[in-house]
């Protein structure tokens, strides 16, 4: 694979790859904590808003972030979805068609999960810091989606994006994980551009980072 018409490229910066990780080991511990519930509210809490943190700042890093982590080169149109999941092959180096659009539903319905936790209203356990934002009605029914339809639909989504890298390393051999993990893709026919990552970058991530989880603790404050 070493030869004059491949080479290795970055394909997933580091601060993209912390954030997956990050948020995968996040999503683990809510589910966990949320059916412990009782004295396991207060840690459920504060993983809800690195969760915040981490979508906000994945919002930013994709319109700033290295090359293939920008939302500007997912495949989300319609057409080239439906030919891809009918066996067309894809070129690219960065999320597949499918991939692109898994992206941004699992974003979406985090963002969700997480905004509903902040509103909501269980008086046994816990009540979200902007629940006095809303009436009691809205509050009912943002708790009932968090705690019922919501953390399933969560758990159905991140169930089929394991099946999905599972399938694609049984099926083609490809190991979407392992460049999750060092960054790197080797890539056919010269390949195309790298992601920037270096110092500057991380730094850059850091500071906005930084940013964002301070104005989600000044907004929402911590619980316990």
């Amino acid at each position: 694979m070493n030869d004059q018409h491949t080479r290795r490229i970055r394909i997933w910066d580091l601060p993209t790859r912390i954030f997956h990780w990050a948020l995968a080991g996040c999503v683990a511990a809510l589910v966990v904590t949320g059916h412990l519930g009782g004295e396991w509210m207060p840690w459920h809490a504060r993983l809800g808003y690195l969760v915040a943190s981490l979508l906000a700042f994945r919002v930013v890093w994709g319109f700033v972030g290295g090359h293939w982590s920008r939302f500007s080169t997912f495949t989300v149109k319609p057409s080239k979805v439906i030919a891809y999941l009918r066996g067309e092959p894809f070129n690219g180096h960065g999320h597949s068609p499918a991939g692109s659009v898994s992206v941004v539903v699992i974003l979406c319905v985090l963002a969700l999960q997480v905004g509903s936790g902040l509103y909501s209203d269980d008086t046994a356990d816990f009540v979200g810091p902007l629940n006095r934002f809303v009436s009691n009605a809205t509050a009912k029914v943002l708790t009932t989606y968090h705690k019922d339809f919501g953390q399933w639909l969560v758990v159905a989504l991140v169930a089929i994006h394991v099946a999905a890298v599972a399938f694609y390393k049984w099926r083609q051999g490809l190991s979407l994980t392992a460049a999750m993990v060092g960054g790197d893709k080797v890539a056919a026919g010269g390949g195309g551009p790298g992601s920037r990552d270096d110092v500057t970058t991380r730094l850059l991530a850091l500071a906005i980072f930084g940013v964002i989880a301070a104005v989600v603790v000044a907004l929402v404050g911590t619980s316990g």
